[in-house]
């Protein structure tokens, strides 16, 4: 048998193979972004099972964070979300601060790290690393900022023969035919990308505004970094899925692109992608149609970038329900005992779509049904959109009287203020200036992916917490902003759809900015409003110095007077231009935030947060059950609420399911036959992040990135688990 595998895997290496040995077959690494190509984040190790994995201990921790720096006020940790992978024994992730690094995974002993440019670039989440290998040739790709960097796997040193020096810049390819530049528009990319043979594909961040960089789906050569295809994710004329849009909508519009990810099929040398809504958000009068391909799943030729078949999730998205997550390729075995190869892709809005790998067609009854059409001037909201039978969704789809939080009158009576003044009896209610309540915003699904097991069950953790969302005209908007100090204003346009007008935030999504002086200084927010960081842009191009030093002299409340020249015609920080981009949409945000009670919590009934387990052969539930706990409403006999989590599960052939990702800065081993938790473990912060598992010398090992953040203390380690 051992013969046969070398032999078998030669021959792989001489096709030019980018992987070891497939991991369902020896379990022994964790290869790839979700375990394997297909994203199943299947291991098919037993070591650790029911009986022992309350013995787990900690095998070895390794502190990823930068030291703290005497000249900050308080130490200022990043998050980590990445989902390290393992080869041959070395493990490769990455720091808070986009460092890149290979340990020993046996001991946590840091072999090497890697340090990109920092050159001013946007500071984005990485949620992982891809590796590639040709006998001796082994390397790294992994992206900071606007920056694909190819660092040697051995040795951590850049590949020079790769792109220029070892990098390929994000903006590549992207401009062709626009008529207008984007060297200066944020794209970055949080979520790896993926290997077929020597081709790299990746998708990419973009911003959701009318500054958006187009999506585009691009393949690199892994040796040269030369770009092998583009798919135009907003066709340009003569491609298919172009009358979907206005004339010549790709020269002004941006995003609908793939951040959530994207898996592949080596034997049908096809990649899977998801794709997000298109820009701007909320408000789509400058692209009516059914805007394909904006919320898409896709099958793409990996060597050529052909379409094969795409499946729209949502048709003109006017609530930001972008595909968040890989899509998952997993198999049944049907009533007839064959074999059914199905693309599994959840959404934000808590839907599970099981569709058919070669065909893209729905294994479960879906039905189009009309929504509804009132919306802004100037909208043209889609007439129907799709409601999958089956499986039901895995959160709450229209927020009603009876889905009030009851953890106490208090709480109630809050929101059920807020619920009478503001709310929506449909999904699809279009975005309004007296405001909507939705879900989907940060779940249902997120971007931690999920996972199936060889019995075909589907594992998912998901959120259920509702947003309110009120927009405004720009025209009016502005009108009022004349009348702001220069920084206020700026401040109103640029920042507060985030961080809200009072400054007070939405945690975990957005920080309070009220004393932030306390936190950073001066020199600090400027240089975050350059470079951005996460979910926040950079401001770099968009503002002038000036415009940024008004913007912190108001947040530390020492602002220095200047005219505010703001017009009713022209936006603060903007600039006058000739061409149709950016896209100036006549809606904006006004308030976007999750709806809380007083103290912060969900407005709805609990659970906020569950996992759920799902038989692919029917569609039907197998259990759902919380996930996550508040201690201090624990301490009052409110248990069993569940908590929004960030981060996927991992599941293992001795039927466990370990997944982390909860407020309560836990992980969790369940028994995937019952949902029952039979092992926790509290973190030294908040596992926000996916877990794997590997073997090393005999020995099965789990580990979490625990770099806390999210509204949480900050963390930086990577802890990994054993038996003793």
């Amino acid at each position: 048998m051992k013969k046969k595998l070398s032999f078998a895997f030669a021959l792989l290496l001489l096709a030019g193979c980018t992987r070891t040995e497939d991991p369902i077959e020896t379990g022994k690494d964790w290869p790839a972004y979700g375990g394997n190509s297909m994203g199943n984040r299947y291991s098919p190790l037993s070591q650790i099972n029911a009986a022992n994995v309350k013995n787990l201990k900690i095998a070895w921790m390794y502190n990823a964070a930068e030291p703290i720096n005497p000249k900050q006020k308080t130490q200022d940790v990043k998050a980590i979300q990445c989902q390290p992978i393992v080869i041959r024994g070395v493990l490769y992730g990455t720091t808070p601060e986009l460092k890149l690094f290979a340990l020993n995974a046996e001991t946590g002993k840091q072999l090497w790290k890697f340090e990109p440019k920092k050159n001013e670039q946007r500071f984005n989440t990485s949620r992982g690393v891809t590796y590639w290998e040709n006998g001796d040739d082994k390397r790294i790709l992994y992206s900071c900022g606007s920056n694909l960097y190819e660092v040697n796997a051995k040795d951590g040193k850049a590949v020079t023969g790769f792109g220029k020096n070892g990098i390929v810049d994000l903006h590549e390819g992207l401009g062709t035919n626009l008529g207008h530049d984007v060297e200066n528009l944020s794209v970055s990319a949080t979520t790896p990308g993926v290997i077929y043979k020597n081709t790299f594909i990746i998708g990419s961040s973009v911003l959701e505004t009318g500054d958006a960089a187009p999506g585009h789906i691009r393949a690199f050569d892994v040796v040269t970094g030369k770009i092998k295809w583009i798919f135009h994710t907003i066709p340009q004329p003569g491609e298919f899925g172009y009358d979907t849009w206005p004339p010549n909508a790709y020269r002004h519009i941006g995003g609908a692109n793939s951040w959530g990810g994207m898996t592949v099929d080596n034997k049908r040398g096809m990649v899977y992608v998801a794709t997000g809504s298109p820009a701007s958000d909320y408000y789509g009068e400058g692209r009516t149609g059914m805007n394909l391909f904006g919320n898409c799943v896709l099958s793409l030729n990996a060597e050529t970038g052909k379409l094969k078949w795409y499946f729209q999730t949502i048709h003109h998205d006017l609530w930001d329900r972008d595909l968040p997550c890989p899509p998952n390729l997993g198999t049944i075995k049907r009533a007839d005992g064959k074999s059914q190869d199905m693309v599994v892709q959840t959404t934000k809005d808590g839907l599970v779509y099981v569709l058919d790998r070669d065909k893209g067609t729905s294994l479960f009854p879906i039905e189009d049904r009309p929504v509804p059409q009132k919306a802004l001037p100037g909208e043209h909201p889609w007439p129907t959109q799709r409601y999958p039978l089956k499986p039901a969704p895995l959160c709450d789809q229209v927020f009603t009287a009876a889905d009030i939080t009851n953890i106490s009158p208090e709480a109630h009576d809050f929101i059920k203020k807020r619920f009478d003044e503001i709310h929506s009896d449909n999904k699809f209610t279009p975005p309004s200036v007296k405001g909507t309540l939705l879900f989907g915003v940060s779940g249902g699904a997120e971007w931690g992916g999920n996972a199936i097991d060889p019995d075909g069950v589907f594992y998912q953790n998901a959120n259920n917490d509702p947003w309110e969302m009120e927009m405004v005209d720009t025209v009016t908007r502005n009108k009022n902003l004349s009348k702001l100090s220069h920084g206020n204003a700026l401040y109103v346009t640029n920042c507060a759809v985030c961080h809200g007008q009072d400054r007070m935030g939405s945690i975990p999504e957005f920080p309070s900015l009220v004393n932030i002086g306390k936190k950073r200084t001066a020199d600090d927010i400027k240089e975050l409003l350059k470079t951005g960081s996460g979910r926040m842009p950079s401001f770099k191009t968009s503002l002038s110095d000036q415009d940024r030093n008004s913007i912190v002299g108001f947040l530390l409340n020492n602002e220095v007077k200047l005219p505010n020249l703001l017009t009713a015609k022209t936006a603060p920080g903007s600039k006058e231009v000739a061409s149709d981009f950016p896209y100036r949409p006549l809606y904006v945000k006004r308030i976007w935030r999750v709806l809380t009670d007083k103290n912060g919590y969900p407005g709805v009934k609990p659970p906020w947060g569950t996992l759920n387990a799902i038989d692919l052969k029917t569609g039907n539930y197998l259990w759902r059950v919380p996930l996550g706990e508040y201690p201090e409403l624990v301490k009052k006999g409110i248990r069993n609420t569940g908590t929004p989590n960030y981060g996927g599960p991992l599941v293992t052939a001795s039927g466990l399911l370990f997944i982390a990702g909860t407020k309560d800065e836990k992980i969790r081993a369940f028994d995937k036959k019952t949902g029952k938790v039979i092992w926790e473990y509290q973190l030294p912060a908040g596992g926000f992040a996916t877990p794997i598992t590997y073997e090393m010398n005999g020995k099965q090992y789990i580990v979490i990135a625990a770099g806390g953040a999210r509204g949480q203390k900050p963390g930086g380690n990577y802890v990994a688990f054993a038996l003793p």
